[in-house]
């Protein structure tokens, strides 16, 4: 059974921010949404949304905040890829 990394989730948000760039302050994840909120259930519609973790906040494309996750605020510890050191073999 394959993951949807679309529906919206701490563990998607995870598995997007090691396959997405970081550009810019932000890395640009997708989920689907509902009333242009992201949900964790499958909808007819997918938009960008952009994570901010100097922060831990969700934008939408008007840049509204949509969410507010501590989990995800470097300034409460978190390490997101582009800041983890290259991993020697």
């Amino acid at each position: 059974m394959s993951v949807d990394i679309y529906l919206f989730n701490d563990k998607n948000i995870i598995e997007q921010l090691e396959i997405v760039p970081y550009t810019l302050g932000y890395y640009t994840l997708k989920f689907y949404t509902e009333n242009g909120k992201p949900v964790n259930k499958v909808t007819d519609k997918i938009a960008e949304f952009y994570l901010y973790p100097t922060g831990g906040t969700l934008r939408d494309s008007n840049s509204n905040i949509v969410f507010y996750n501590s989990r995800f605020d470097t300034y409460r510890g978190f390490r997101p890829p582009h800041l983890e050191k290259p991993r020697k073999s």
